[in-house]
C-alpha cells in the first residue's frame, strides 16, 4: 500500500488530525447533529491523513465517520487495511467487503446512528440510493470545508514550500520556452521540473498555450509550436506535502515585445496591482472581485475578462473561497487565494499573470 504524499503517521500529524475533528464536532454540536459520514476525499484527508485522492474517479478509498461524542471510524475495504492501520486505531477500523452498502448502514446502526449527515456535493447518487436503504441520511454542506477556509500555520508553511517549488520552475521557463518547442513538448517538460524540484505531482495538467491558444483559459497543450516573436501563456502548479501551487505567468519569446502584448500585459498588472494593495480582512469577496474588474473598466476592456479573480487554494487546486461577482463572504486572516486578472482575445490570445496570496492580519502577502 502507498503512503499518501507528503505526510507521515507522526505524533505531531496525529494530534493536528485530532484538533481539526474537535472543532468539527463542536460544529455537529452546535447543529443539533449526532455524526457526520465524510466521503470528499480532500476532507476526509484533512480530517485524517488517510487518503487524499481516491483510486479513480468512480472508485472510493472509503469514508470517515465523525460522530459528536467519539468514537471516529474510518470505513474502508481491504486493500486499504494495512495504510488505516498505519494512522488510525484498529479497533476504529470497519472493514467492508462484499454488500458494503448493507454492512456499512448496519454497522453505523450498531453504533446508535440509524440517521447520519452526508456530504451533499461529494457522495454519487448511486451510492446515496443504495446507502440509504439501510440508514437514514440527512445532506450538509460545508461542515468541512468552512473549516478549511482559514489555514493554520502548519498548512501555510506547507504552501509556502508548494509555492516556492512553484517559483523555481517558472525562473527556468526561458530556458524552456524556446522557438521549436511545442506546447505538449513544454509542458512535459515543465512536469519533469515540477518533479526534479521536490513536487510529488501536478497540481492540475500544465497549461502551455501559444499566441491564439491563449485566448483560452484552460487551453490544453497540443502540437502548436514555439516562434520566434509570440507570446506563450504558461499556467502551472505542484503538489508538495500535500499541498497545491498554481500560478500563472505569460510570456513573450523572441525579440522586442509588440506594442499589444506590452499594453495587455501593463493593464493585467495594474488590475492585480489594484486588487493585492486592498485585500484584507473584511473585504468581501465580490470587493475583491470589482477592484480588477473596475481597473479594467478605466481602460474599456472589462468584456475581455472573462472569469474570477481567483480561488482558495490549498490540499485541493480550487477550494472555497471565490473571489467572483456572485460569491458571498468575506476574506479573513488565514485565508490563502489567488490573484489572476487576465485578459482574453480570440483573434490575437491571452495574458493572465497568478500570484498566491496570504491573507494577514492586517493585509495581504504575496507567496
Amino acid at each position: 500500500m502507498r503512503l499518501n504524499p507528503g505526510m507521515e503517521n507522526s505524533t505531531t500529524d496525529t494530534a493536528v488530525h485530532a484538533a481539526r475533528r474537535e472543532r468539527l464536532r463542536a460544529r455537529l454540536a452546535e447543529a443539533g447533529h449526532k455524526a457526520i459520514l465524510i466521503s470528499h476525499a480532500a476532507n476526509r484527508y484533512y480530517l485524517s491523513g488517510f487518503e487524499l485522492h481516491d483510486p479513480q474517479c468512480n472508485e472510493s478509498a472509503g469514508m470517515l465517520c465523525v460522530t459528536r461524542n467519539g468514537p471516529d471510524i474510518l470505513l474502508t475495504d481491504p486493500r486499504f487495511l494495512d495504510a488505516a492501520r498505519r494512522l488510525w486505531p484498529e479497533e476504529d477500523i470497519f472493514i467492508y467487503a462484499a454488500d458494503r452498502y448493507r454492512a456499512m448502514g448496519e454497522f453505523l446502526k450498531g453504533m446508535g446512528l440509524p440517521r447520519i449527515l452526508f456530504e451533499a456535493r461529494s457522495l454519487t447518487y448511486d451510492t446515496h440510493a443504495r446507502l440509504s436503504d439501510h440508514i437514514e441520511l440527512v445532506p450538509s454542506a460545508g461542515f468541512v470545508e468552512d473549516l478549511r477556509l482559514c489555514k493554520d500555520q502548519a498548512e501555510i508553511d506547507l504552501l509556502r514550500r508548494s509555492c516556492a517549488v512553484n517559483h523555481a520552475v517558472l525562473s527556468r521557463l526561458p530556458d524552456v520556452l524556446v522557438p521549436g518547442m511545442t506546447e505538449a513538448q513544454a509542458a512535459w517538460e515543465i512536469e519533469k521540473l515540477f518533479r526534479e524540484g521536490g513536487a510529488s505531482e501536478l497540481s492540475f495538467p500544465s497549461i502551455v498555450a501559444v499566441d491564439e491558444n491563449a485566448a483560452l483559459p484552460h487551453a490544453v497543450p497540443g502540437p502548436r509550436a514555439i516562434t520566434d516573436g509570440c507570446l506563450v501563456l504558461v499556467d502551472v502548479g505542484g503538489r508538495v506535502d500535500g499541498y497545491c501551487s498554481d500560478q500563472t505567468r505569460t510570456f513573450w519569446v523572441g525579440g522586442t515585445p509588440s506594442d499589444r502584448f506590452r499594453r495587455t500585459v501593463d493593464m493585467v498588472r495594474e488590475a492585480q496591482d489594484a486588487a493585492l494593495a486592498a485585500l484584507r480582512p473584511g473585504l468581501t469577496h465580490q470587493e475583491a472581485f470589482l477592484l480588477a474588474q473596475n481597473a479594467f473598466a478605466t481602460h474599456g476592456v472589462a468584456a475581455a475578462f472573462t472569469h474570477s479573480l481567483g480561488h482558495g487554494i490549498g490540499l485541493e487546486t480550487h477550494e472555497p473561497p471565490s473571489l467572483s461577482p456572485y460569491a458571498e463572504g468575506k476574506l479573513a486572516p488565514g485565508m490563502v487565494v489567488t490573484v489572476e486578472p487576465g485578459l482574453y482575445y480570440p483573434d490575437w490570445g491571452g495574458v493572465r499573470w497568478e500570484y498566491m496570496v496570504l491573507v494577514t492580519d492586517d493585509g495581504a502577502e504575496i507567496l
